[in-house]
């Protein structure tokens, strides 16, 4: 479960976790801060309440990178820089709260990667994903210094949008400390199916994966936050919750709780989406 998906009240968010049964805690924003920005007076505050509470911390899961143009950004300079050193404390958080995977992002969505019969000259963004490759590899050799694994979330602003991308990316960087968090709610925001083809792709390297319904309207440039079941995922939960269950999948799946019914709370969307979530992925 993403905390902040109940309250950025750390202390509270897992009083409701421990309430509903869950115990694998996704750490985003904690009080006042995003993760990687807490003091060492705070981690061990964090680390004393999942202790206390019974949990393990499945994921730090700082936005490292996102947003960022590939084109703009270069290896070494102030803005890679200040990544990179916010990665450098990511990694801290997690050993000191015992998590073995650090969440990055692709940097900004180019929209055409790849293309041919004329579309290499026209409409390709030429050498973006090449660059893309160079910017995360300093990132890559870190977390192997480190012994810590980094999954690349699918995110729908990202240069890494499908499981068709986030396989191919993981392929050809070629180190066992990259893996994928799936997000497959994301990537119905560039048309890809959750399942089969979505799954399909990324079989043999997940590492995390999100969970949450929702509405996309493509052309309408829209997306709609909705209760578990009630969107364009819920033909997939099932399926996905087989797959990973018959492929012998060990890691976390989150409730990425963003949905906020009218007039309520964010804990309020949590609550009317946690049992039937519990009930495909427990």
């Amino acid at each position: 479960m993403i905390t902040d998906g109940i309250s950025r009240d750390f202390g509270r968010a897992l009083e409701v976790m421990q309430e509903h049964g869950l115990r694998h805690a996704e750490l985003q924003y904690l009080w006042d801060k995003e993760v990687g920005d807490l003091s060492d007076a705070q981690i061990g505050r964090a680390e004393a309440l999942v202790r206390s509470h019974g949990m393990e911390v499945a994921c730090i899961s700082r936005h490292v990178f996102a947003g960022l143009p590939v084109g703009q950004t270069e290896v070494g300079d102030s803005t890679h820089g200040r990544q990179m050193d916010a990665l450098r404390r990511c990694i801290e958080t997690a050993q000191a709260l015992d998590c073995g995977l650090v969440r990055i992002m692709s940097f900004r969505k180019e929209m055409i990667l790849f293309g041919s019969g004329g579309a290499e000259q026209w409409n390709v963004a030429t050498g973006a994903w090449d660059k893309l490759k160079l910017l995360l590899a300093p990132a890559v050799r870190l977390a192997e210094d480190a012994g810590v694994t980094l999954v690349v979330e699918t995110g729908n602003n990202a240069m890494v949008t499908s499981g068709h991308l986030a396989r191919k990316l993981v392929d050809e960087m070629g180190s066992r400390h990259l893996r994928v968090l799936w997000d497959p709610g994301n990537s119905l925001y560039c048309a890809e199916p959750a399942y089969p083809d979505g799954y399909q792709a990324l079989r043999g390297c997940l590492g995390h994966v999100h969970i949450k319904d929702l509405l996309v309207d493509i052309p309408k440039a829209t997306v709609r936050q909705v209760r578990y079941g009630d969107g364009q995922m819920a033909p997939f939960f099932a399926k996905i919750a087989a797959a990973l269950e018959a492929d012998g999948y060990l890691g976390a799946v989150s409730l990425e709780s963003v949905y906020r019914p009218s007039g309520g709370s964010f804990e309020d969307g949590f609550r009317a989406s946690c049992a039937a979530f519990r009930e495909t992925f427990s």
